[in-house]
């Protein structure tokens, strides 16, 4: 298999929506509205295209994956922090757990480092995010706005120490529950 990741162009939006749509269809933990959810941030202030990067079968000439980072803010009553969220990561059924999804969260955070961001959060599987690097958000006293296990609400810094002396709770733009 011959993937390689590059960033998702206009044209490319209505088929990495289907792919999203696709890698969803049978997630357990899933509303199937992932789909709505990038073409919400897509229209939004919180977009950032350089992160919206796509994986492409290049055998098949097909994309079989698709990852997103937007602007989020970590607030506390002292201060705001700009941060991203990474969601979501899809890809095709076929070739999950093939490392499709590994390559594309790889190349996300190293962009989004080289855009100079600090810092990545999730809400995910506990047992996948942290071979990346993730941990508990908790560790650095950083909350979820809403009720969730705190195993599965992680972050990552992308330079060191920067998450040190943050803590607050994640602010989600509303496109995230429209």
């Amino acid at each position: 298999m011959n993937i390689i990741i590059k960033q998702e162009q206009v044209e490319d939006y209505k088929v990495t929506e289907e792919v999203v749509k696709c890698a969803f269809a049978n997630a357990e933990h899933s509303d199937k509205n992932e789909h709505n959810l990038v073409s919400r941030i897509r229209n939004s202030n919180v977009f950032i295209p350089e992160l919206s990067l796509v994986a492409m079968d290049k055998d098949n000439n097909k994309q079989v994956g698709h990852i997103l980072l937007s602007k989020i803010k970590i607030m506390n009553d002292n201060q705001i922090l700009e941060s991203l969220a990474l969601a979501p990561v899809s890809v095709l059924p076929e070739y999950q757990n093939k490392g499709v999804g590994r390559c594309l969260i790889l190349e996300a955070l190293r962009e989004a480092k080289e855009l100079e961001y600090n810092s990545v959060v999730v809400l995910g599987h506990p047992e996948y995010y942290p071979k990346f690097g993730f941990k508990k958000a908790s560790t650095w006293g950083i909350k979820a706005p809403f009720e969730v296990p705190d195993e599965a609400f992680m972050a990552i810094e992308l330079h060191a120490n920067v998450l040190d002396k943050v803590s607050g709770v994640v602010e989600y733009p509303s496109v995230y529950f429209e």
